[in-house]
């Protein structure tokens, strides 16, 4: 596995990653009808996406992991120490992948001289970031496409 930066040629792989993780990750917390709001098959607004997705892959800190040039994973994090993205291919799940992006944000959040960190985690998310020490702030419904979809505020003291 390699990490590296995301660039905005990695637009395509991350959203079908993202997609693939949620639709076939996230079943026994999210119906059919919450992941297809999630994760569309194809994004809303294509003029609006082509001009947004690529960008909000780039902002912040970002990272990757790769096996044989192929993306398997990837987080995003603010400059305010909000983490944004946080997929993992379903394959990889479990394989230190997701811990080694993770520690990446961390770090890069250390670096930075932050002393918080944030995310808004599903409930698979939630687990994860549970064990490395993160605080449930608070469950919330967000709206999507008229759809509620459960996630959780969630913070980190550094």
């Amino acid at each position: 596995m390699k990490l590296r930066s995301l660039t905005t040629a990695d637009a395509d792989a991350c959203y079908a990653l993202f997609h693939r993780t949620v639709h076939g990750g996230t079943g026994a917390f999210y119906d059919a009808a919450q992941r297809a709001a999630w994760a569309p098959d194809r994004p809303r607004a294509p003029d609006t996406w082509s001009d947004t997705w690529p960008a909000r892959l780039t902002e912040g800190f970002t990272v990757c992991a790769t096996k044989r040039g192929a993306i398997t994973g990837f987080f995003t994090m603010g400059h305010d120490g909000h983490i944004d993205f946080a997929y993992v291919a379903l394959e990889e799940m479990g394989t230190g992948t997701a811990t080694a992006l993770y520690d990446a944000c961390e770090f890069a959040a250390r670096s930075l001289g932050l002393d918080l960190m944030t995310t808004e985690a599903s409930h698979l998310a939630q687990r994860f970031f549970t064990k490395r020490g993160w605080v449930t702030d608070a469950r919330q419904t967000v709206i999507r496409d008229g759809v509620g979809i459960d996630n959780f505020r969630m913070f980190k003291v550094l």
